[in-house]
């Protein structure tokens, strides 16, 4: 049985704003296994990365709120003080963030940056240090990885910064490994060798990952679980193969049907989700994809519990009042028609 690195209950993150209060976050739970990639999938503003950068306490203001719990290793990292975190930040979780060009110091560095993080947290000597950054570096598919340590942040292309960033992130091989939307700034050719670079150091490190991404494509590279959020809360949640193959919630049909195939004729028109996200500061009573879901009926204004309804998928959990029989068939409808109810299956 695979060991639990990580273990999120009920994680509740608020924001008190001028206009009001700001529920970024409402009652998230998941959990991560060593050697486990879990995908946390949605639109902008769903609440993925406010989750995740809550674990390690880069959220922390003082108008924000937080609730429910977060344990590692048996410590719960939202009650952890700040002295704490650091000692925890970058040995035992670390974060690839989105843009490498605003996270990496531009007045230092590369090899240096790596240097200083593994010293923060070992006693160890700046040549070993740099040995091992320069070992990363290499690992990440860094060319000349010594000469190109002394050269600055902007020295590097996007795809390479990213690369560096990973290599510090891998420096201490810490147990979670938390990447928000790492390859979003990247081409093809380049995301495809840093998700398979990704995969390989994790598993070879046996890390667990959390992989936070808008990109169904990317997820379908990399993924083991995944996550499904909107609008702050988890709508679904389970394995790759049901997330895509037996999807049961009608707004994971919209992400799913808003990814062109290549395997069918190219639409006339690309299909999307009708509408936009709602406030999170006065967001739909009950189900809050209720203003934009063409199925929507009476009961939809009670919130629905994040529970299993397959008998033979125990672990696949969606938020979603439809019965399962009604939702694979209005799927196949969705579908076939595309954008014109507003939904689409893959």
């Amino acid at each position: 049985m695979a060991e639990r690195l990580l273990d999120v209950e009920d994680l509740k993150v608020s924001f008190q704003t001028e206009d009001g209060l700001v529920q970024a976050v409402d009652g998230v739970s998941f959990t991560l296994d060593r050697g486990e990639v879990l995908a946390i999938v949605g639109e902008s503003g769903s609440g993925k990365s406010v989750s995740v950068m809550t674990l390690v306490g880069l959220t922390r203001t003082p108008n924000s709120r937080f609730g429910g719990s977060a344990k590692l290793g048996g410590r719960d990292l939202l009650s952890a003080s700040e002295e704490e975190l650091e000692r925890i930040r970058g040995a035992e979780i670390a974060m690839i963030f989105q843009d490498p060009i605003s996270s990496l110091d531009p007045v230092h560095r590369i090899g240096d940056q790596i240097i200083e993080q593994i010293q923060a947290h070992e006693e160890i000597s700046k040549a070993a240090a740099l040995d091992r950054a320069v070992d990363l570096m290499e690992r990440v598919g860094i060319p000349n990885a010594r000469q190109r340590a002394r050269a600055f942040p902007h020295e590097f292309s996007g795809g390479m910064r990213q690369r560096a960033m990973i290599a510090m992130a891998l420096s201490l091989s810490p147990s979670v490994l938390i990447a928000d939307e790492p390859t979003t700034a990247l081409d093809v050719t380049i995301q495809a060798q840093i998700l398979l670079e990704m995969k390989q150091l994790s598993q070879g490190s046996d890390s667990g990952v959390i992989f936070v991404t808008h990109d169904l494509g990317v997820v379908a590279d990399i993924a083991d679980r995944v996550i499904v959020m909107y609008a702050g809360r988890v709508v679904e949640q389970g394995t790759l193969d049901e997330i895509f193959y037996d999807p049961q919630h009608p707004y994971t049909w919209g992400l799913l049907g808003s990814v062109t195939r290549m395997d069918r004729d190219p639409p006339r028109r690309l299909p999307a989700i009708p509408g936009l996200p709602p406030s999170l500061i006065d967001p739909p009573e009950g189900c809050h994809f209720r203003p934009r879901c063409p199925y929507a009926f009476d009961r939809c204004t009670e919130v629905p519990a994040l529970e299993a309804r397959l008998n033979d998928a125990p672990g696949h959990l969606d938020r979603c009042w439809l019965e399962p029989s009604e939702k694979r068939g209005r799927r196949e409808v969705a579908g076939r028609i595309g954008l014109g109810q507003g939904t689409a299956a893959a």
